[in-house]
C-alpha cells in the first residue's frame, strides 16, 4: 500500500485547486459521520454541561419519556410542562476525597443540563407522572382523549 493512500485526498500532492474544497467537504462530511454514528451516553460540554441521553416512546396512551442522568440525584432534577414542551433540567455534582498517610485526592465533576421536548399534544400537567431511580428519570404523560388516534375499519372492495 502506498502511503499517499492513507492521507486524505486534501493533502495529495497534484490535486487541481478546485478539487481541495469538496476534498475537504468530504472529509468533514466523514469526521462528523463517524461521530454521530458511536454512541454516547452523555455529551460534554466546555462549560461543565453534559446532555444526558433520552428516549422517548409514544403509546396509544401517550408519551414515556426515559433519561439517563449518571451521577445526579432526585433532589437535583426538575420536570416541567409549559404548553407543548417537557423540560427536563438538573445538575450534578460528583465529589470524592481519599485521605492516606502520605497522599491526599481529590476529586470533583459538575454539570447541568437542560433538554426541551417538543410534545405533538397538549398535556394536561395534572396527570404527568415521574420517577427516579438509580439515576434514570422516567416520565409518562398520557394524551388526552381527542389526541388519541381513532381505529376506522375500511371496507376492501374487489
Amino acid at each position: 500500500m502506498d502511503r499517499r493512500d492513507l492521507m486524505p485526498s486534501l493533502f495529495r500532492t497534484g490535486s487541481r485547486p478546485g478539487d481541495v474544497f469538496s476534498a475537504l467537504q468530504q472529509e468533514v462530511g466523514r469526521v462528523f459521520d463517524t461521530f454521530m454514528r458511536e454512541p454516547l451516553t452523555v455529551r460534554l460540554g466546555g462549560d461543565g454541561s453534559f446532555m444526558p441521553s433520552v428516549d422517548v416512546v409514544e403509546t396509544s396512551d401517550g408519551l414515556d419519556v426515559t433519561a439517563e442522568l449518571p451521577g445526579c440525584e432526585a433532589k437535583d432534577v426538575e420536570v416541567n410542562v409549559i404548553g407543548r414542551t417537557l423540560t427536563l433540567k438538573g445538575e450534578k455534582r460528583v465529589e470524592s476525597e481519599t485521605k492516606e498517610k502520605d497522599w491526599h485526592v481529590s476529586e470533583r465533576s459538575y454539570g447541568a443540563f437542560v433538554r426541551s421536548i417538543p410534545l405533538a399534544f397538549d398535556v394536561d400537567p395534572a396527570k404527568v407522572s415521574a420517577s427516579f431511580d438509580k439515576g434514570v428519570l422516567k416520565v409518562n404523560l398520557p394524551k388526552p382523549p381527542e389526541a388519541k388516534p381513532e381505529k376506522t375499519r375500511i371496507e376492501i372492495k374487489s
